[in-house]
């Protein structure tokens, strides 16, 4: 009795990346969605809400927040207790000539977030450069409970 044959498929076997599909999704849902920047704003007041960070280090919190073309003094910066807004303008420039298109953002922004934890408000420090404004934000120092001996 003889045994069947199983044929070889002589062809290459093509690997599934799922990484071709992610970024084929992402320039698709961009081509989607280009142009949509000058719909109003979801905040629901006409202000926009800037890209942002926040890092949590050992000792603070670390908040980057994008704001090209804004400068330190339209920038608002308010803490109280775990919460932090900061709000401003990014003023529209003078231009010369014709503006064809437009995706970067003017006017009023508002950037707020609740910390993960209590924080020291008196020792924030703020720093604009390159665009980016960076708050230092320490955490409020916990005391470790001290043991204490019966006699």
């Amino acid at each position: 009795m003889a045994l069947p044959v199983r044929q070889q498929n002589t062809e290459p076997v093509q690997r599934w990346d799922p990484m071709a599909d992610v970024q084929n999704l992402t320039s698709q849902l961009g081509r989607l969605f280009e142009g949509w920047d000058d719909l109003p704003s979801l905040l629901g007041d006409g202000s926009f809400l800037p890209m942002a960070d926040v890092t949590e280090m050992d000792d603070a919190y670390i908040v980057e927040i994008e704001l090209p073309g804004v400068d330190k003094k339209d920038i608002d910066i308010s803490i109280s207790g775990r919460r932090l807004l900061v709000t401003g303008e990014r003023k529209e420039k003078e231009r010369t000539g014709i503006l064809r298109r437009r995706t970067r953002r003017v006017g009023q922004f508002r950037y707020e977030v609740l910390l993960p934890g209590a924080v020291d408000e008196d020792g924030v420090q703020a720093h604009l450069e390159d665009g980016v404004l960076t708050l230092r934000i320490p955490k409020a120092s916990t005391e470790r409970p001290h043991r204490i001996e019966v006699k």
